[in-house]
């Protein structure tokens, strides 16, 4: 097709638009109201995940040793557990470390009561550990299991309880995440096809004459592509540009309201978020304006 011709398809389909220009704008509100909540549903989830990662990582397995056990054993058995794809850190703490961080804690940091007590005696000398993060806690109860099987192992310590919960929540959210998507997309692609739909309906008899001289489908059907695709576009764009000015004095006021809550919560960067976030919007407005225009033309141009 000569560039001449797709430059008229492009001024056919911004024409489109302000011959429907009501149904245009409902269109693109539309998308700009389903992509705005997109865009709120993906930044709470992004953030809701990297909260969830923090728990992973917080959700530790503890291995204990058989008394008496050496440290060459103990070495032999943190190199079978290092292999295992489940782990992502492992921690050793000697008997030695143990007694120096837990004695103080028991006696508020009392050096003469701690000496007195106990003199040069450690009553933690058979507590060397290994302490465990997984890298995803739903695999945990299976390291556990591989953990007690190991020869040289007393007790594994673990939250068995606080790992299933957080398990559950990551495939709760992920679903719904799915369901929300799915079901904003196809809001938005019904709307845009009833807009096309709408152009179609009106020109349909100058569709009409130009089929009957000869112009081939893809040459009809071109400008209510454009214009489903520019629909698309401007309702992507906006709630991009809001949302990204909307996330930065969120976290500021949470930040300066709720002091005490960022000490333990800690939100993404703006960076972070919008560095995925503004490409997928833009890909799916685009998607959305050119699949409910391809799908209404094939449906309603059989002229």
């Amino acid at each position: 097709m000569k560039i001449s011709t797709l430059w008229y398809c492009f001024q056919q389909g911004l024409k489109n638009i302000k011959r429907n220009l009501l149904f245009s704008l409902a269109s693109v509100g539309t998308i700009v109201a389903c992509l705005f909540l997109f865009g709120i549903f993906y930044a709470i989830v992004m953030n809701f995940d990297a909260i969830m990662q923090q728990m992973e990582e917080s959700v530790a397995v503890t291995v204990f040793f058989d008394e008496g056990i050496s440290e060459e054993q103990i070495k032999a058995i943190g190199e079978e557990i290092r292999i295992r794809p489940e782990v992502n850190t492992m921690d050793y703490m000697s008997a030695e470390d143990a007694w120096e961080y837990f004695g103080p804690q028991l006696f508020d940091g009392n050096q003469e009561m701690i000496q007195a007590a106990f003199g040069s005696d450690n009553p933690l000398k058979d507590h060397a550990s290994y302490n465990i993060t997984v890298s995803d806690v739903s695999k945990q109860a299976e390291l556990v299991k591989f953990l007690e099987g190991l020869d040289g192992v007393r007790k594994v310590k673990s939250s068995e309880g606080t790992a299933k919960s957080v398990a559950s929540i990551n495939s709760l959210v992920g679903y719904a995440s799915i369901g929300v998507i799915v079901i904003l997309l196809l809001v938005s692609i019904f709307l845009i096809s009833n807009t096309i739909t709408i152009g179609i309906t009106i020109r349909k008899e100058e569709i009409s004459i130009m089929k009957l001289i000869g112009a081939t489908d893809f040459f009809v059907r071109t400008p209510f592509i454009v214009e489903g695709i520019t629909i698309g576009l401007a309702g992507s764009i906006i709630p991009c540009v809001i949302l990204f000015f909307m996330y930065g004095m969120v976290v500021d006021f949470l930040s300066n309201t709720f002091s005490d809550l960022m000490s333990w919560l800690t939100f993404l960067p703006r960076g972070e978020v919008f560095n995925t976030l503004i490409p997928i919007c833009l890909l799916i407005g685009i998607g959305i304006g050119f699949v409910g225009s391809v799908v209404t033309t094939r449906k309603h141009l059989k002229v």
